[in-house]
């Protein structure tokens, strides 16, 4: 996952950086006054709105990373907590729904006894990067 990651992130970089590129490199040497929207009237590029525009994907490249790695870190919590219940004897995990919102986990589902919920809770909360935990589990009756 962290590769994927690294992946989109360069990928981004490089895309901004091609765009700042291409505008200081389409401007140069042109001496036509800039027009509002970018484009002079013998077709050359703005290189001052051409930056600005960069800028501006830049940081919605950067917004984007950090969603794409929130994401990938809820997932990966969401992961581990169903990996210590499918692996503890005490909880079926099938039947437990888990749900990461930031630090935030939700456990939804219908357990068989207080002891299986009790469990269930102290795996999510003792994971790391967990906060809380809302208890949405039911018990069969």
């Amino acid at each position: 996952m962290r590769v994927l990651l690294r992946i989109v992130l360069v990928v981004l970089v490089v895309v901004a950086g091609g765009f700042l590129l291409l505008g200081f490199w389409a401007g140069r040497g042109t001496t036509t006054q800039p027009s509002p929207n970018g484009v002079g009237t013998s077709g050359s590029i703005n290189t001052e709105r051409a930056r600005e525009r960069a800028a501006q994907l830049g940081e919605k490249a950067a917004e984007a990373s950090a969603k794409v790695q929130e994401s990938v870190a809820e997932a990966g919590v969401t992961a581990k907590i169903k990996a210590k219940m499918a692996l503890d004897d005490t909880v079926k995990a099938r039947t437990i729904d888990v749900t990461t919102s930031g630090t935030s986990v939700t456990l939804g589902g219908t357990v068989e006894s207080t002891a299986e919920r009790d469990k269930a809770l102290a795996l999510a909360r003792e994971t790391a990067g967990v906060t809380q935990v809302v208890d949405h589990l039911t018990i069969k009756r």
